[in-house]
């Protein structure tokens, strides 16, 4: 249900367990950084503590209701999550806000961003901030009380004084300062220092432990002869956080007094620091991001931030909302308390209560009194920042601030140097040795898995990340029996979670090969969960769900009701987890990445059974052949069933190129498909139907270029291709070097299109006739050059799974080899600097590249 901004909804009785999902389009360079955060505030719109402000550096409420689940992979990029255990929220808390905050610029330059609330699998609201300008923090949406009940309301609020404004608009205390930043640059200068001069040991070590091993292997030769070898709230209701940030920001400014210090504690994702208490730190893993967590330990007790009245701050807030009320002391309107805030949401109208849907007419999305007076800061900066200086509190507050990921070399496994031969294997520690029914196969999966999880805790967190479990010490075991009614059902696996006095448990049910979930199944341990007060029940299958959140199987929606969760990963997804921790986050030590090694290992084996989404389905051999005879119509029962199994292999061809290349690679959608499953398998079958050919494009973070992937049923061809500009300097020749420079490893057969600015018609040319005639991509010598199409066709296999002539692998394959050869090596253009005039004649500097009279610029490189 799409809510409208102001416009709110009744939860249903039974959704008691909620997920908020922040998701956003990525821009073309995919470096957007987009973070979620909750407050949770009291009856008068005041954060209850500084604790109850949860986001990537306090990553869950005191009470456990409320935990920062990280961030998480989907088909059109990152996406941030957040938890919500209604029935652990506490009596005293009235409104969970829900926000999103940008590190680097701001939110209109974020295209598609939105809000999804669920509950079991269920969507109970989904809020866009589809207006947003120079904000960079917005608050979306907030769940509040009425009676017994909950709501939620679209609000799409926001400032332009970031996360830490927004904690400071609803009373959180926060730590940054100017002069923690110094110090931090000071820090971030020793440990640099201090790594280059362990980088020298290590360099040294490293020479001494090659001496060592050479004399080793010298008395190895002699005596053997061997050689060895990863918002405005509701209609009439004022905004949230309704005063002037840019003044507020201004008063703290004019504080003189800082806080003390803060003691930090580093820990990173790998989870070294894991001797740390788990109740005084919080794991990296459990931000699921790859920045170090950064916990601030306050000195000495801390103060609710409802009983701080006699401080003076809440007091002179109260005082300024009364003012405003007028002299009856009645509490102020919503409209009174807007028209003294002074602020304004991202451009676009609330709407009447008619467009925005149902409206309450009591509650104000606004804080009541902000925690520094709002006409104050607006009219007297000196009077503010007095009131603001004689209520500080040393060494107290939130540091809103992200801390900078370390640089630190990944553990890697020990490689094996003594081998006499290049034939010999390296032993297992998951033996594939008489792997045999479809039974085994699960059981060997199930217990390598669950194993490795208890071994390596930063997969472990990594995976159940994805189950909205919370961080801390995980124990498995298997196939424990249950009973459910008359009968005993086993589940494969059991997960256990352990986490300030909390326990999480799931029910993990595996399937390997061709194995297919069964409804009955699945809604058996349902059942059992709900009856033993579990949490999730975790299928893991050769099947991938079409997008990311939904489930395979389609089970009955009453049985989600409550606290238990259904989820789904599939064996591709548990590798990609294990692949991005391994080179790219980092473990504990050398001895987990072996172990972590090893599994990955035994999973990619044919034999595991897990080797990923590699069947087309049962529809394939009949949607092919009535492709080729030109029969097939987009009403044919068999073209979904093949565009849903090319829907999931392009989200497993994304996995991989993630895992591979440990950046965030999109799946390229238009929006009005992206995030409605149903519309992009119609829009999916329909150009089956049209065309013959199964289309994706796929972009790479720092790539030259999106990448596409066309395969054709008809002619039974793989096309993968490349589009990146050309530079904008020189002429048709010197363009054309600078792209045959970058290509000089490239396959002969590719082929190049060039297009022309102002012209309709392009050229095109294998690149090894380009090689020896350049000028063949130009018609005339007045043709300006504007950008290159790079494409490479390669033979489609047409079986429906396998390995040797099977379409996956083909499709996998062409990919690949064409981001390996051509897409990798190529680096797009970028203007030089401007030139400033020349110091004597002030006049602009003449060009010493400028084309010579005959048009030949090859001598003078671009780029």
């Amino acid at each position: 249900m799409t809510l409208p901004r102001g416009a709110n909804r009744a939860l249903p009785p039974h959704a008691r367990r909620l997920r908020a999902v922040l998701n956003w389009d990525e821009s073309e360079d995919g470096v957007a950084d987009i973070d979620a955060s909750a407050l949770l505030l009291s009856a008068d719109r005041r954060v209850l503590s500084d604790e109850h402000f949860v986001f990537y550096n306090q990553t869950a409420s005191p009470d456990g209701a409320v935990r920062h689940l990280g961030r998480t992979s989907t088909e059109g990029g990152a996406a941030e999550r957040v938890g919500i255990d209604l029935d652990e929220v506490g009596e005293n808390t009235w409104f969970v806000v829900l926000a999103a905050s940008v590190s680097e610029g701001t939110f209109g330059q974020v295209p598609g961003l939105r809000l999804v609330l669920s509950a079991g699998g269920e969507v109970l609201a989904h809020v866009a901030a589809d207006q947003a300008g120079s904000e960079t923090v917005l608050v979306l949406a907030e769940l509040y009380r009425r009676e017994q009940d909950w709501k939620v309301r679209a609000v799409g609020q926001g400032w332009d004084s970031g996360l830490a404004g927004l904690a400071q608009d609803f009373g959180v205390d926060v730590a940054d300062s100017d002069d923690e930043d110094d110090r931090d640059d000071e820090d971030d200068r020793d440990d640099e220092d201090d790594r280059d001069d362990e980088d020298d040991r290590d360099d040294e070590d490293d020479r001494d432990d090659e001496d060592d091993r050479d004399d080793e292997d010298d008395r190895i030769d002699d005596s053997a002869d061997h050689d060895a070898g990863d918002g405005a709230g509701e209609a009439g209701d004022t905004a949230v956080g309704a005063f002037d940030a840019s003044s507020a920001a201004a008063a703290v400014s004019a504080d003189g007094t800082r806080q003390a210090p803060l003691e930090q504690v580093h820990l990173d994702q790998a989870g070294t620091s894991a001797e740390l208490p788990m109740q005084d730190a919080h794991p990296a893993g459990d931000g699921g991001g790859d920045d170090l967590i950064e916990v601030v330990e306050p000195d000495g007790d801390r103060t609710d931030r409802t009983d701080r009245t006699e401080d003076g701050e809440l007091a002179a807030a109260s005082d300024a909302a009364t003012a405003s009320s007028g002299a009856t002391g009645a509490p102020a309107t919503a409209d009174e308390r807007a028209a003294s805030a002074g602020f304004a949401g991202f451009a676009g109208d609330a709407g009447s209560a008619d467009e925005a849907g149902p409206v309450d007419e009591e509650g104000p999305v606004a804080p009541a009194a902000p925690s520094s007076p709002a006409p104050a800061l607006a009219g007297n900066t000196a009077t503010a920042a007095s009131a603001v200086t004689s209520t500080a509190v040393a060494a107290k507050g939130v540091r809103t601030r992200k801390t900078k990921a370390a640089r630190a070399a990944v553990p890697v496994p020990p490689a094996l140097r003594l081998r006499l031969e290049e034939s010999w294997q390296a032993a297992r520690v998951f033996s594939i040795s008489g792997v045999g029914s479809g039974e085994e196969q699960e059981k060997r999966a199930t217990s390598a898995l669950l194993a490795t999880m208890m071994g390596v805790r930063a997969f472990a967190r990594g995976l159940t990340g994805h189950f909205d479990a919370p961080g801390g010490a995980v124990e498995t075991y298997l196939e424990t029996p249950f009973t459910l009614g008359e009968a005993t059902v086993i589940p494969d696996g059991v997960i256990r979670i352990a986490r300030a006095g909390r326990e999480w448990t799931g029910l993990v049910e595996v399937k390997t090969g061709d194995g297919q979930l069964r409804r009955a199944q699945v809604e058996n341990y349902l059942d059992v969960a709900r009856e033993q007060g579990f949490d999730a029940v975790i299928t893991i299958s050769n099947e991938i769900a079409p997008d990311a959140g939904e489930h395979p199987v389609e089970v009955d929606r009453r049985k989600l009701r409550g606290k238990v969760a259904l989820f789904h990963l599939s064996w591709a997804e548990v590798v990609h987890e294990a692949q991005m921790t391994l080179s790219h986050r980092g473990v504990g030590d050398a001895l987990q990445a072996w172990l972590l090694a090893e599994l990955i290992r035994y999973l990619q084996h044919p034999r595991s059974g897990a080797a990923g989404f590699e069947d087309m389905g049962p529809a394939w051999v009949g949607v092919r052949e009535s492709v080729a005879a030109g029969t097939l119509r987009a009403s044919d029962r068999k073209a979904p069933a093949v565009a849903e199994s090319w829907i999931r292999l392009v989200r497993q061809l994304r996995l991989r190129l993630t895992a591979e290349l440990g950046v965030s690679v999109v799946h390229v959608l238009p929006r009005k498909i992206a995030t409605d499953p149903a519309a992009r398998l119609k829009a999916t079958t329909a150009q089956l139907a049209e065309s013959g050919q199964l289309e994706a494009t796929l972009r790479v973070p720092g790539a030259a270029g999106p990448v596409g992937i066309v395969a054709d049923l008809r002619t039974a061809r793989v096309r993968t291709s490349v589009r990146l500009s050309a530079p904008q300097e020189g002429g048709g020749q010197r363009r054309i070097s600078w792209l045959l420079r970058q290509l000089k490893d490239a396959p002969a057969d590719l082929l190049i299109e060039t297009h022309f600015t102002g012209r309709a018609e392009s050229t095109c040319e294998q690149l090894r006739d380009v090689r020896d005639s350049p000028g063949a991509l130009l018609p005339d010598k007045s043709a300006e050059v504007a950008a290159f199409t790079l494409t490479r066709t390669t033979t489609m296999g047409t079986k429906r799974s396998g390995v040797k002539g099977a379409f996956i692998p083909s499709v996998t394959e062409a990919l690949e080899n064409f981001y390996r050869g051509v897409v990798q090596p190529l680096r797009a253009w970028v203007p030089p600097a401007p030139k400033l005039p020349d110091e004597v004649t002030g006049m602009p500097p003449e060009d010493a590249e400028r084309d010579g009279p005959d048009g030949d610029d090859s001598k003078h490189p671009v780029g």
